[in-house]
């Protein structure tokens, strides 16, 4: 192997050497300077971002184990992007959380290590890397989910998350040996054309998806989501709402579209149904929440219903606009998370009706909730109002015109209990609302550039096409 086929790897390779650099200075710098470590974590991995916006060849690594192309690192690139906005907004509370034990290295290795996991998951082409890829995603993330040890909450959801992934691990891994039994082979190439349909393709191909649904948080798989999302720091949970279910979407996509493509009949139907349950628990749950962090959870989970009516037609054009929808969607949640994030931070409050008079105190956050909310609920001239239009043409093209009025029924739905936090906001008044307080300069920049993104994201139509024009489902 050469040097020009290691750079295909270059996403990896660079992540591997900050995780490296960041472990040596975090045993070398002292307990009194831990502040140092989130510099440098901060710094080398906005490095790493606008490294891997260096155009890179096509290419396969390990007889096709691992692939490259424009598509896939340009995902990956959207991934470093959404990271690098959750670890701006992380580092206030990493001061006052963690700066005490001295426990701050071990927050950005874990999270840099579970990324590194969902890189090579993107860029796998066999069940073996796929499973293994999986795994070194989540296990650093159980650990983020309890990584507030003061906090009984943050234990449970530690708990919860690690059962749920083995959990889902196992069905998972089950249902890649019934598929490798079928086809025998677990590389996806050569499993293309050669599953056939019975009834033993049919139980792999279930197992599978059901595997990968509990990643992306698809009903009836979402037990453990807000208990997790409640319980783990907000920064975690923003985590697990945007990076890792973008990658879980991504390679489900690769898989269902490329290789069980002779099992369409069988999986549109699947995706048809789950994503209408997604969309109505998701939305009917999150009118019942007041805790806000438990209220964007099944904001979440409506979310997925959306993505997964985004992908009916398993062509080109599903293709690029639900990776249009979760570029959107990234920064949409980020933006909504990190104003709730240090809101707690600062008052401890996490409730809608502590929000009461927020605007009169602190009008900026407001004006950034409002913003992430509009965004998620999809009005316009917000880039969640054309993420979502997006996301109807596909369905549009196969004729799915009552799944499309179903989600324009979601769409209104989730407006109004949006609208319920704005309300709390902007309208309603408190004899004790939260006093007004200064951000630091990390949290300020990384909900600039969120409010940034989701105007451009919507006026600046191509990136769509820039989306659209790397899209080739034969080569995703």
């Amino acid at each position: 192997m050469n040097l020009n086929n290691m750079l295909l790897m270059r996403h990896e390779l660079v992540l591997t050497l900050v995780i490296l650099i960041l472990l040596i200075a975090d045993i070398f710098v002292s307990d009194k300077n831990k502040k140092t470590v989130s510099y440098i974590a901060v710094g080398l991995f906005a490095i790493h971002t606008l490294i891997g916006f260096i155009p890179l060849k096509e290419g396969v690594l390990f007889g096709g184990m691992f692939v490259s192309n424009p598509l896939v690192y340009g995902f990956k690139n959207i991934l470093n992007i959404g990271v690098l906005l959750i670890i701006l907004l992380a580092v206030s509370w990493l001061n006052k959380k963690s700066l005490k034990n001295g426990k701050i290295g071990e927050f950005y290795i874990l999270i840099f290590a579970s990324l590194l996991g969902m890189f090579f998951l993107i860029s796998s082409r066999n069940f073996l890397m796929l499973y293994l890829s999986l795994e070194l995603s989540t296990l650093p993330v159980a650990a983020l989910a309890s990584y507030d040890i003061y906090n009984r909450k943050s234990s449970e959801a530690g708990i919860k998350l690690i059962l749920s992934a083995a959990i889902s691990s196992g069905i998972l891994l089950f249902g890649m040996s019934l598929l490798y039994a079928v086809g025998g082979s677990l590389y996806f190439n050569n499993l293309t054309g050669n599953i056939g349909v019975s009834y033993l393709s049919i139980a792999g191909l279930v197992m599978f998806f059901a595997g990968l649904a509990f990643k992306i948080s698809l009903v009836p798989f979402h037990f453990w989501t807000a208990d997790v999302y409640e319980g783990a720091p907000t920064p975690v949970a923003n985590y697990l709402s945007v990076i890792s279910k973008a990658a879980a979407v991504f390679i489900l996509m690769v898989t269902l579209f490329i290789t069980l493509r002779e099992l369409k009949e069988i999986w549109v139907p699947i995706l048809y149904g789950v994503s209408i349950l997604t969309m109505f628990v998701g939305n009917f749950f999150a009118l019942r929440q007041k805790n806000l962090k438990r209220f964007l959870a099944f904001s979440s989970v409506a979310q997925a219903g959306f993505i997964m009516m985004g992908m009916v037609s398993a062509d080109d054009l599903a293709v690029s606009t639900v990776i249009y929808f979760m570029a959107i969607y990234i920064f949409s949640n980020i933006g909504a998370f990190g104003v709730v994030q240090i809101i707690s931070l600062v008052s401890g409050k996490e409730n809608i009706d502590d929000y009461n008079g927020l605007y009169r105190t602190n009008p900026m956050l407001s004006l950034t909730l409002m913003i992430a909310l509009f965004s998620l609920a999809g009005i316009p001239p917000i880039a969640g109002f054309f993420g979502k239009f997006f996301l109807y043409m596909p369905a549009a093209s196969q004729g799915f015109y009552i799944l499309i009025f179903i989600a324009v029924v979601n769409v209104t739905i989730s407006l109004y209990y949006y609208l319920l936090v704005i309300r709390a906001a902007f309208l309603r008044r408190s004899e004790t609302p939260i006093p007004y307080f200064k951000s630091d300069i990390f949290t300020r920049i990384g909900l600039l550039l969120v409010v940034i993104a989701l105007f451009v994201l919507g006026i600046y139509s191509p990136f769509y096409d820039y989306i659209h024009s790397i899209t080739n489902i034969l080569n995703i």
